[in-house]
């Protein structure tokens, strides 16, 4: 008997990210002053009637499993999310709630792909979509886009990639690693170009907008599957906490495997979700204009220093600028830029062949700590250059 492990997965590369992340851990732990641009966590906590909800349910004895597809009451407050800021109607039974929207992404590639199919997606891409894809047996189809309008796939490239074997269309809108949002009229074209074929739309960093409109995929079509969750707008990373808007003939499919693979989401978790989404926004408002003010102040500080970034970003808390200037590899120059100055950025290549030679800056952390380590990046370029 074969003690060999499967192909599939021994072969899943690294997530960079987070290896750069434990490195930044080891300095610490040596007692070096790392500055944190790496990582996409929100650095304020959740907000204290959330807490409360959760502790009080955990009190009450609500720690049991839940519905498979999650408490009503939490996808009853979805469903109204959506018709409150979209004018959408999406039921409370197209709602699966999830331990976060990466079970989602698997639940929706599990339910769609055989061996060989396909799914269509921009390179940059979110690191672990590949991942995902080919973990089930798929096949994931880049479409290569341009820095010039912010690496936005457009519905044109789109259109001549579907053939037989494609099963869906993967968007990110906010979209990690940019920042950018997908245009209106880019959405609606996607549409056009799709036909049968459903959308795939990660909208975790909905909410997060700047000089822009916030927009889900279900203004535009139904044939679409949704992922959304509470960690980005709530500041809620670690409690685990999304959900996935599916077709409603898909939902029994969905729902079978939601039983056997991960049985329910955690009860009081998701008393805190319906706290979230319920309860007062002026703490989300407010954090939307902070990281307003952060991404501004990094961005010309990036520009400044001699990184390029064509397409201003408008969303999430990402900057993803072109690094070539100072050292085409963009492991190495991360890598480089830690051990020596102690600032923890993200090499481009995490997110694909498409975003090698940059690297993402991500905003997620106070000015103070941002001005501190761009302060730290432009004196250590000087230097070379001197």
């Amino acid at each position: 008997m074969s003690s060999e492990l499967s192909g599939r997965i021994t072969n899943i590369p690294a997530f960079y990210v987070m290896e750069v992340l434990e490195r930044a851990h080891e300095l610490e732990r040596e007692g070096r002053s790392i500055i944190h641009l790496e990582i996409g966590e929100p650095d304020f906590p959740t907000a204290s009637h959330i807490c409360e909800t959760a502790n009080a349910a955990m009190c009450a004895g609500e720690t049991k499993y839940t519905h498979s597809l999650g408490l009503p009451e939490l996808r009853d407050a979805i469903a109204n999310n959506y018709k409150q800021k979209f004018n959408v109607d999406v039921s409370p039974e197209q709602i699966i709630i999830t331990s976060g929207t990466s079970p989602a992404m698997l639940l929706v590639c599990m339910a769609l792909l055989d061996q060989g199919d396909q799914v269509i997606m921009s390179n940059p891409h979110y690191a672990c979509y590949p991942n995902f894809i080919r973990a089930v047996g798929g096949d994931p189809d880049f479409v290569y886009t341009n820095k010039d309008n912010g690496f936005v796939m457009k519905a044109e490239a789109v259109s001549s990639k579907i053939n037989e074997k494609t099963k869906a269309i993967l968007i990110n809108s906010p979209s990690n690693p940019t920042g950018q949002i997908i245009p209106v009229h880019e959405m609606k074209e996607l549409v056009k170009s799709a036909g049968a074929v459903p959308i795939i739309s990660d909208e975790i960093y909905q909410g997060l907008v700047y000089e822009d409109e916030d927009h889900t995929i279900l203004e535009f079509t139904e044939n679409a599957f949704v992922l959304n969750g509470f960690s980005k707008l709530y500041a809620m990373t670690g409690w685990r906490l999304g959900y996935l808007v599916a077709p409603v003939k898909h939902m029994r499919t969905l729902q079978k495997m939601q039983q056997n693979f991960f049985i329910s989401t955690n009860s009081f978790v998701q008393k805190a979700g319906i706290a979230a989404l319920t309860g007062p926004q002026e703490h989300v408002k407010e954090m939307v204009k902070i990281y307003d003010k952060r991404r501004l102040y990094l961005l010309e500080r990036i520009r400044d220093i001699g990184f390029e970034v064509k397409c201003e970003p408008k969303g999430a808390y990402y900057i993803l600028a072109d690094a070539r200037k100072f050292g085409e590899d963009s492991l190495e120059l991360s890598r480089r830029i830690l051990d020596d100055i102690g600032v923890a950025v993200t090499p481009g290549i995490d997110f694909g062949k498409g975003a090698e030679g940059h690297l993402r800056f991500s905003y997620a952390n106070s000015l103070e700590n941002i001005k501190e380590g761009m302060d730290r990046i432009a004196d250590y370029f000087a230097e070379k250059k001197s």
